[in-house]
């Protein structure tokens, strides 16, 4: 099962990854992308890293975390991929390659008997149009990276205010 929570800065969209992470069935790993380039985002990562339970298995994956993940389904349980948005940016941004590579990392976990897979993004296009070019582009393709991966999934809700509102699928 591939479920997909959506939802913008400070959202509680990881929060509700780490409880489904915990609810779900053994062995529970997380493939983590985002990479502490300052001191404050090194702090947020220090603050996931302060709540989850020590005993789950962290695994920084960067740009490969694809083939993590694809790696990581032959030990079924539940695998939590924070953050898609970040493993876009480690690839530069390029689209097609990263859809390509999307469907291959998410193929294991398509069979709602198998393992679980909860995927965690920044939801694009609730504020205003970026004034750069670069960061239009970069938001263009995580938006079409956003829907081909709610396409995949079973389950996809949008995290607001620490809600979660059910877009696709009836999980609980």
């Amino acid at each position: 099962m591939i479920r997909l929570l959506l939802g913008g800065t400070r959202s509680g969209k990881s929060g509700h990854g780490e409880a489904l992470l915990a609810a779900g069935p053994l062995p529970h790993r997380v493939v983590a992308t985002g990479r502490a380039c300052d001191f404050a985002f090194r702090e947020r990562i220090n603050a996931h890293k302060r709540v989850r339970d020590p005993r789950v298995a962290v695994i920084e994956a960067g740009a490969e975390a694809m083939d993590v993940l694809a790696r990581e389904a032959a030990a079924g349980g539940t695998v939590l991929l924070d953050s898609l948005d970040f493993w876009l940016f480690a690839c530069h941004g390029d689209t097609v390659e990263a859809n390509v590579a999307l469907a291959r990392g998410f193929a294991p976990y398509g069979d709602p008997g198998g393992p679980e897979l909860i995927v965690v993004s920044a939801e694009t296009g609730l504020g205003p149009v970026a004034g750069d070019a670069a960061t239009r582009q970069f938001i263009d393709a995580l938006g079409a990276l956003n829907q081909a991966a709610a396409a995949l999934a079973h389950d996809v809700r949008l995290i607001a205010a620490g809600l979660s509102v059910q877009l696709k699928g009836n999980a609980p």
